[in-house]
């Protein structure tokens, strides 16, 4: 069977279950004695190893196998977890996670038997259940060599033990007399085999073709619940021979034995008196001994189990359709490139109206118009609701990434996560997981004091990291916080000074915020020792740059001795925003709505100097000025204009005032990206196409303060 169809949904359904593995045993490492938890794990890794095999990634198959073999001796109070058996079960996963890796990459599992993992789980299951050490794989084919053949073979006829109704009895009776043969059969699955139910229904549909089947034990209905160990029998009547019954059940694949012999209605009746007698003389054996335990079996503990299993049968219920569906990624991109296409063409039919007169035609244009721009803005906004996604899939990695590095620092620490239902656009929550693990390690190995120093200073001994996110406007803000050390400016500005970056002199005149800014320059790194962990001069500088590349920007606020706290801003959306349009000279520029504090109409002669460089003081804030035509080469005017207009823009805690020529007025625009084209400038983020088919260009705020 052609699975490469799957592929996706196998893909798609495995993170999900490893996720759920990595947040169970997390959890089960803090609450061992949590059966919620521990069957959460024993049910995802049996769907993991069900879906494997249906796939043909036998490996992956076989390591989940045995993690579901440890989790039912956990289950059934045969074992306890240990701290042991959860740092295999993490190596299990990272396992899992390179099988999946390779999957992703190449289709194919890989050729990794990860024979030590597997070996390791063998013991604690063997250690744990009392059984000494776990035989290896030539042990277990040695003892099955030296087994006798009957020992091998011994399969029994189970379906002697199946209680005939009078209906069955009767149907059975009819096939006689109609000179049929009735043969009753026990089949044995292997034990390997995934989906037991569907390989008995297979049996029954090749012998069915040859005759009706009578009875069954267990039913059909616990058949189709899988409600049953590996084997089951039935009774069948046919004109065909006992040995062609028995080649059509066995020509099923994953079946280990079929069992069958042809059989009289009379010697089952009478079989099955002989079985009532003797239950009946061991009912009455036990009443004589007067053994309290022993005479409640028969009553209480049968009425127990009925009620068991009918709270099993209750529990077995039909799927409830799912509300969510699965969209690939492109076409929510191609959706949304038709939504900005539509945007774009409404905003030239504006600006065709807006050119007409005032006649009775052009009202009902106007109007017309308008419910466009309603529907068009709607339809955006429930485009943009599809495309919006938790950062949950992104930062529920984390807690396990901060317990691995607890072990290998040797540092007691904790991570604290809240807003996980933060939503970002697909495109952005994709791209921001490798700059958030960054901060988050940086948090770990430099802000965090081991637990000797946080002791000497009064701290809590484990030490505290903080992801917190939420909407603020049209951005999100993610901030990664610690109880440590806190940064240590002195020793920046000494290292700066040390490698050249700075003088001495410049070093007096900056500010704490501004020596803290170095930390970001590029391959500047305040590790004493290169680690895995971080330290090898591809630091902050990466963070800043990814996250800038997504329109976002990065601050930090630090108390030496008390810990840090890294900002991230990030827009909602990289593909439809509101931008004020302005004009320099003759040319439209777009600058985003999100960026703008307020817009001033200033004179000339309120333009102040501060270190040679322009600013004006507005409310109690001294602004720095940026002079755009200057920045974007444009040629001087002759004479400069009494009034400046200047459009306040922020980054973070920074203001600027960009002086601009003219106001056009606020539009909703499709930001198009400018390829490489012109990457050799940061100042524009892209462009967008006007409604009169001109181009404007998008100014990058960021990159401008």
């Amino acid at each position: 069977m052609d699975v490469s169809q799957y592929l996706e949904i196998f893909i798609d359904e495995t993170n999900g279950h490893l996720q759920n593995l990595s947040d169970c045993i997390m959890t089960l490492e803090k609450e061992p004695e949590n059966m919620d938890t521990i069957n959460e794990i024993f049910r995802a890794a049996h769907s993991l190893k069900g879906m494997a095999g249906t796939m043909g990634f036998k490996r992956m198959q076989h390591l989940t196998h045995d993690m579901e073999n440890v989790f039912q001796e956990v289950r059934s109070g045969k074992m306890k977890v240990t701290s042991g058996l959860v740092d295999v079960l993490f190596q299990c996963l990272d396992a899992l996670d390179v099988y999946l890796e390779n999957v992703k990459n190449t289709s194919n599992e890989g050729t990794d038997d990860n024979a030590a993992i597997i070996q390791e789980l063998n013991e604690i299951l063997a250690a744990g259940s009392g059984q000494g050490k776990a035989p290896s794989k030539q042990e277990e084919k040695k003892e099955e060599a030296a087994k006798p053949k009957e020992q091998k073979d011994g399969f029994e006829e189970h379906f002697l033990q199946i209680d005939l109704s009078e209906k069955e009895k009767s149907s059975m009776k009819e096939a006689e007399e109609k000179g049929q043969h009735i043969c009753g059969f026990t089949v044995y699955i292997s034990e390997e085999c995934l989906l037991k139910a569907a390989r008995a229904f297979l049996v029954f549909k090749a012998v069915e073709d040859m005759g009706d089947i009578l009875a069954s034990n267990p039913s059909s209905q616990d058949i189709e619940d899988e409600n049953f160990e590996y084997d089951f029998s039935f009774y069948i009547s046919s004109e065909e021979s006992l040995e062609s019954l028995l080649e059509a059940a066995k020509t099923v694949s994953e079946i280990s034995a079929v069992v069958g012999r042809e059989v009289k209605l009379e010697d089952l009746e009478t079989a099955q008196k002989e079985k009532e007698e003797k239950e009946r003389n061991e009912a009455a054996e036990q009443e004589k001994a007067n053994v309290p335990a022993a005479a409640s079996a028969p009553g209480k503990d049968t009425a127990k189990l009925s009620v068991n299993n009918n709270n099993k049968k209750q529990n077995v219920s039909k799927p409830v359709s799912n509300r969510t569906v699965r969209v690939d990624i492109e076409k929510l991109d191609a959706l949304m490139n038709q939504v900005s296409e539509l945007i774009i063409a409404k905003n030239s039919l504006v600006s065709i109206s807006s050119t007409d007169g005032g006649s009775t035609q052009s009202q009902s244009f106007h109007e017309q118009i308008e419910y466009l721009e309603r529907i068009t803005t709607s339809l955006h906004e429930s485009v943009m609701k599809v495309r919006m996604v938790p950062i949950e899939s992104v930062v529920q990695k984390f807690p396990r990434m901060i317990r691995d590095l607890s072990k290998k620092l040797d540092k007691k620490m904790e991570l604290h996560m809240s807003g996980e239902d933060t939503e970002l656009d697909r495109t952005v929550v994709d791209q921001i997981g490798d700059p958030l693990q960054h901060l988050l390690r940086n948090s770990a190995d430099h802000g965090l004091e081991s637990g000797e120093i946080r002791r000497e200073k009064g701290k809590p001994e484990v030490g505290a990291i903080y992801l917190n996110a939420f909407q603020e406007g049209n951005n999100v803000i993610i901030e990664v916080s610690d109880d440590g050390a806190g940064i240590n400016t002195e020793r920046i500005k000494e290292k700066a000074i040390e490698r050249g970056i700075i003088t001495a002199e410049q070093g007096q005149a900056m500010s704490q915020k501004e020596i803290i800014d170095i930390l970001f320059m590029p391959s500047f790194s305040m590790a004493k020792k290169i680690t895995d962990i971080s330290g090898r001069g591809v630091g902050l500088d990466v963070v800043k740059s990814n996250i800038e590349a997504l329109g976002g920007d990065v601050e930090v606020e630090s108390i030496l001795g008390e810990g840090s706290k890294f900002t991230v801003r990030l827009p909602l959306t990289l593909a439809i925003i509101q931008a004020l349009m302005v004009e320099i000279r003759d040319e439209k520029y777009a600058i985003p709505l999100g960026s703008i504090q307020t817009i001033e109409d200033i004179s000339v002669d309120e333009v102040k100097y501060v270190q040679a460089e322009e600013v004006i003081h507005i409310r109690g804030s001294v602004i720095p000025l940026i002079r755009l035509d200057k920045l974007l080469d444009f040629t001087p005017e002759e004479e400069e204009p009494e009034d400046l207009t200047v459009v306040i823009v922020k980054k973070g805690e920074k203001f600027a005032g960009l002086i601009v020529d003219n106001l056009i007025g606020q539009q909703e625009i499709v930001i198009k990206s400018l390829g490489k084209y012109i990457d050799s400038t940061k100042l524009i983020s892209g462009a967008t196409i006007l409604g009169d088919g001109e181009v404007a260009l998008i100014l990058d705020v960021n990159t401008l303060i």
